[in-house]
């Protein structure tokens, strides 16, 4: 099973490498996914790297393949959001601290607290701002990454 989902990354980065646009393109398209990967924004991730791509003229397949391939992260997404959101915490805290540490069995918290938008913008705002955070340079360094690779790739097979 595990060299079944090896396999299967393995085609998807064989697919990327072999798309038909200029290596800006496609490196600029996976530097967005892997950017838009990194956000809290479930269910419109996809959708938002295609945009993003569109908009800038990337390659749009690269984005959605990159965003597509961020969930391989998924095992670790508890321990990347709470990351994401102790550095919100402390950009938007003044004086900065780190927020106080997470309490499984709070007493008080009930669904309909977590339904109101006071409860949203105090866990979404420093979430969203911690996964701009960690998203840009890691959306830097795919770029380059992926740029060098794709014309190392060409320069070889051109």
């Amino acid at each position: 099973m595990v060299n079944r989902f090896f396999e299967k990354v393995r085609e998807t980065v064989k697919k990327l490498f072999s798309l038909k646009d200029t290596p800006h393109a496609i490196a600029g398209g996976v530097a967005l996914g892997v950017f838009v990967g990194f956000t809290p924004l479930f269910g419109v991730k996809t959708l938002l790297a295609l945009g993003l791509a569109y908009a800038l003229r990337c390659n749009p397949i690269a984005a959605v393949i990159a965003v597509s391939l961020h969930d391989v992260l998924m095992p670790f997404a508890p321990f990347l959001l709470r990351m994401e959101y102790d550095i919100g915490y402390w950009m938007l805290s003044h004086p900065h601290h780190l927020p106080p540490t997470l309490e499984l069995n709070h007493p008080h918290l009930h669904l309909g607290e977590m339904l109101r938008w006071t409860t949203f913008l105090d866990l979404g705002l420093p979430l969203l701002l911690g996964s701009l955070v960690v998203s840009a340079p890691a959306a830097v360094v795919f770029y380059f990454l992926m740029l060098t690779v794709v014309k190392a790739r060409r320069g070889a097979s051109g």
